[in-house]
């Protein structure tokens, strides 16, 4: 027998989006309903963003490791023998963490009073869906509904999912490292894991269709990231197609010049992009206009259907968890009375190669190509003491700062460099208040720390840098 239940909120999808709508419907009071099929957390927890990090971390320290063990040793530490890694235990370690952070998501929505029901949501109206679960089919009424169900990875026609061809799922997952990895996209996510697995050891080859890495950002961020992994040996085939599999399981490659080759492979990990997950939940039944492979939504995430709000990925670039969780609380937020807009001023961009890259708002050539007339300040890593300290000297990293030179507000920020993610948060709060570069200059920033490296941007951009 089917149970039926009846609640004011319902949010389809528990990622980060999905799950911060419903804490926040839940703590202004509103009744409210989770379906997640998966475990809480969604992609970035249990997927992405937490458990690449996890193995990246592990990647910098057994990789400062192996340099310990060479001869000549590492900043003055030397090991009598080169470090093993049980790549079983690490992953179990990895596990441990998106479990921990997924018991503690659970504990959110209870403590917010969310019902939450387990199980894949199917429409059959805008605001009706039946839940498969394990105790059996749940039928949920609702006066608002909220999707949230994320992305999934872009699969190749000629490179389809499976054995040996994975996804970055499957690569977080793995019980043992692979001699050879073959990385298709240089992207974001091909770069981070392909770094991580140089850094543990594995022979990497990147193929990328387009004739330069990380196209998301300009030639000056890439740049150190295109030097260390040419120092780490990982080889890069731009202007590459991949073809397919040959019979011995190497990846067929055509080439920038016409000719074919191939490249050997144990795991062949294909990073393409990712597509929402608009198929296999009813989005048939709903009177909901896309926009492309999109839902349509306006400033507030409301869809074409009254009621029915859309967040996260399924939305549109860029496909970020703090832009999903963002939306989520907005959402929960104007379904509760208030008045809220989603209009931020930029959404930072990270991306954890090595070195690390940020970037928010307008890069130089964007804010010239709109014809606005800039001022640039950009301060090398190189004279930063902090930096120093953490080698980051070494990689030719960068904090830069885009300002209108009209009236000096600060409309871009761009970096590289060892940990500079860190600064990510700095770079957005100032975008969002509408700094300008007085206020920065103006603002004392701690010595020693890589903040310091923004200030100076700012001081350069005035022409009166002090270090440099």
């Amino acid at each position: 027998m089917t149970e039926t239940l009846k609640t004011h909120v319902l949010v389809v999808g528990g990622g980060p989006g999905g799950y911060v709508a419903a804490i926040r419907a839940g703590q202004l009071g509103l009744d409210t309903i989770l379906v997640e099929g998966d475990k809480l957390g969604g992609t970035c927890l249990i997927r992405g963003c937490i458990p690449s990090k996890a193995l990246i971390h592990v990647a910098e320290k057994f990789e400062g490791m192996v340099a310990a063990a060479e001869e000549k040793g590492a900043l003055g530490i030397h090991l009598a023998a080169r470090p093993s890694i049980d790549f079983a235990e690490t992953v179990r370690w990895k596990d441990g963490i998106t479990a921990k952070l997924n018991s503690g998501v659970g504990a959110l929505l209870k403590k917010a009073k969310v019902k939450v029901v387990a199980g894949w949501a199917n429409f059959t109206d805008g605001k009706t869906c039946t839940v498969a679960t394990a105790e059996g089919p749940v039928t949920i009424n609702a006066d608002h509904v909220i999707l949230a169900q994320g992305s999934e990875p872009v699969e190749l026609p000629m490179l389809p999912f499976g054995g040996n061809v994975i996804s970055s799922t499957e690569a977080l997952s793995l019980e043992t490292l692979p001699d050879s990895l073959v990385v298709i996209g240089a992207g974001y996510i091909g770069l981070e894991l392909g770094s991580a697995f140089a850094k543990l050891g594995v022979s990497v080859t990147v193929l990328e269709a387009r004739d330069r890495i990380l196209p998301l950002y300009d030639d000056a961020l890439a740049a150190p990231v295109k030097q260390w992994l040419s120092h780490a040996g990982v080889t890069i085939h731009l202007e590459a197609s991949a073809l397919g599999l040959d019979a011995t399981g190497a990846v067929r490659v055509k080439g920038k010049d016409g000719n074919e080759f191939t490249v050997p492979a144990d795991k062949v990990l294909v990073t393409v992009g990712r597509k929402p997950r608009t198929q296999g939940w009813g989005i048939e039944t709903m009177a909901v206009d896309l926009d492309g492979r999109f839902v349509k939504v306006d400033d507030q995430c409301r869809t074409s259907m009254r009621d029915v709000w859309a967040i996260g990925d399924l939305v549109g670039e860029p496909m970020l968890a703090h832009k999903a969780s963002a939306q989520g609380e907005m959402v929960a937020e104007i379904i509760a009375g208030h008045r809220r807009h989603f209009q931020p001023a930029g959404i930072p961009a990270v991306c954890f190669t090595q070195p690390e890259i940020v970037s928010i708002g307008l890069s130089p050539s964007e804010a010239e190509a709109q014809g606005v007339e800039i001022v640039v300040g950009q301060f090398p890593y190189m004279a930063n003491g902090r930096a120093l300290t953490l080698e980051g000297d070494k990689e030719g990293g960068f904090v830069r700062v885009v300002a209108r030179k009209s009236d000096h507000r600060i409309i871009g920020i761009q970096a590289v460099g060892s940990h500079v993610s860190e600064l990510s948060g700095e770079f957005a709060l100032a975008l969002e208040m509408g700094a300008v570069l007085e206020d920065l200059a103006g603002t004392i920033h701690a010595h020693p720390t890589l903040s310091e490296a923004f200030h100076e941007s700012a001081l350069k951009a005035l022409g009166h840098a002090i270090h440099i």
